[in-house]
């Protein structure tokens, strides 16, 4: 296993559309930092991000699906990125790109207005450190920092105790829900917060656990 994760790691540095900034190089900002859509995507669609993206699936998924729209996934884990990364040089995306760092650094990472919506899906719920919950006041404030105005937060979890938390933090900040539910399969929705689904996603769809679902806008 560590073998074949050395390979993977070596293959990462081969992906123009995979960035692994060091911490210096995002001081004072990421060199890319407001230029995402003129030097990389070369277009000015919209940017979307995956927090906590894993193997990229829903960060594919939806760029498969909407190719008039930039997508990039975000994860602290290269051997996971490798994966979503393999698979947009294989099918030749233009709209999807990765950055392999911590989500405490999105304000460094882009600029005020430069994100249009931002999907946390499955996050590890982090039951014992508040601060650290993607969805807590202080990640709340870095999505501020760049979302456009009126910009839309996607939460997608199994974990009902982190939504129910969620829920209350939106309501305790004054933020405006779109749409929220505890089973969203049973919702009936044809979204794509049930078109697209990640494998783990899938995994615990067959052992019978309900998908929480909760949308709000900044």
């Amino acid at each position: 296993m560590a073998k074949k994760k050395l390979v993977h790691f070596t293959e990462n540095l081969t992906f123009p559309h995979l960035f692994q900034p060091r911490y210096h190089e995002l001081l004072p900002e990421f060199r890319m930092r407001s230029r995402w859509g003129r030097d990389f995507f070369e277009n000015e669609h919209p940017i979307i991000l995956e927090l906590g993206c894993g193997k990229g699936e829903y960060t594919v998924g939806l760029g498969k699906k909407y190719p008039d729209r930039n997508f990039i996934g975000i994860d602290i884990k290269g051997a996971r990125l490798w994966r979503g990364c393999k698979t947009v040089a294989e099918d030749g995306m233009k709209n999807v790109a990765f950055i392999r760092t911590h989500a405490n650094n999105l304000p460094l990472l882009f600029a005020p207005g430069e994100v249009a919506e931002i999907w946390i899906t499955f996050p590890d719920p982090q039951p014992k450190h508040e601060r650290k919950r993607l969805t807590s006041p202080g990640f709340i404030e870095r999505y501020r920092k760049v979302l456009a105005p009126g910009g839309i937060v996607h939460l997608k979890t199994d974990d009902l105790p982190f939504f129910e938390y969620t829920a209350e933090m939106i309501a305790n900040l004054g933020l405006q829900v779109q749409w929220k539910t505890e089973d969203l399969y049973a919702s009936g929705s044809v979204h794509d917060v049930a078109g697209v689904q990640t494998y783990y996603e899938k995994i615990w769809l067959t052992h019978g656990k309900k998908i929480c679902y909760l949308r709000f806008s900044l």
